[in-house]
């Protein structure tokens, strides 16, 4: 990366790039890029780091989610990438037990959310939705949204996160949107309805070393009774986990398996 920023800068030199701070005219055009680059430095840390560290990358993100809502209030995505990242960050203490093992979205107490974020993200997408259009950032948002009040209301409503996930997927097909969807229409139908598919979509290259792709897929292969094939999964998943409290909760589900050897 070091070596990439200097011939970078070299070549801005060379070519005689001027640095400017864009006109306000000119940020719509330039504005995808930046999302998916803020975008991108919150869900590393979301995935790498843990509650209570200093300095993270998901607040400087979520800081310019702010500043760039205040700079182009008529940008719904922009509205819905911070409420996205609001949504998620007010679940960040939950997702951590008092002894740091790692709680899934499904286990978490409620009461550690943060309700204020989770206000605040509701009426980002309150205002989303009266401007022109929906974008990715919006409908993930929605997906979290609907997650919110699963969790909190008691609602039935996977029906409606799967339909989110369509039309998701429809703006962005991409094997981790489809992994996703799969997901949630597992816990409509069962398991065993989205194995095969589950499967397909594992031969896409970019879901060779994509870890929760092994974890979902493990998971679901427990569920359907398929232990081996669920303990081949989950160890690979494992392989790929950096996270030591994501290494330990894969560890627990593997050693829950019917058949695993205990340790001696």
């Amino acid at each position: 990366m070091g070596q990439r920023l200097v011939r970078a800068k070299a070549r801005i030199k060379q070519s005689g790039i001027p640095f400017a701070i864009p006109e306000r005219a000119d940020l719509p055009d330039r504005l995808d890029a930046v999302l998916q680059a803020v975008y991108a430095a919150y869900s590393r840390d979301w995935a790498e780091a843990g509650e209570g560290s200093a300095g993270r990358l998901s607040e400087e993100a979520i800081w310019l989610g702010q500043v760039m809502a205040e700079l182009i209030p008529d940008e719904p995505e922009v509205k819905g990438l911070l409420a996205l990242m609001l949504f998620l960050d007010a679940r960040r203490s939950a997702r951590s037990a008092p002894d740091g093992s790692y709680v899934p979205l499904d286990d978490q107490d409620t009461a550690l959310w943060n309700l204020s974020q989770i206000r605040q993200a509701e009426a980002l997408m309150k205002d989303a939705n009266r401007m022109e259009g929906s974008g990715r950032f919006q409908i993930e948002a929605a997906i979290q949204s609907a997650h919110v009040a699963r969790r909190l209301l008691g609602l039935d409503n996977w029906s409606d996160i799967v339909a989110l996930y369509d039309v998701l997927f429809a703006l962005a097909p991409t094997p981790v949107v489809a992994l996703n969807r799969l997901v949630a229409r597992a816990r409509i139908y069962g398991a065993k309805e989205v194995l095969d598919e589950i499967q397909k979509i594992g031969a896409d290259p970019r879901l060779v070393d994509y870890q929760p792709y092994w974890a979902a897929r493990g998971t679901l292969l427990a569920e359907a009774g398929r232990n081996l094939e669920a303990r081949e999964a989950l160890t690979a998943a494992l392989g790929l986990a950096t996270d030591e409290a994501a290494r330990d909760f894969l560890q627990r589900r593997i050693a829950r398996l019917p058949g695993t050897p205990e340790r001696t």
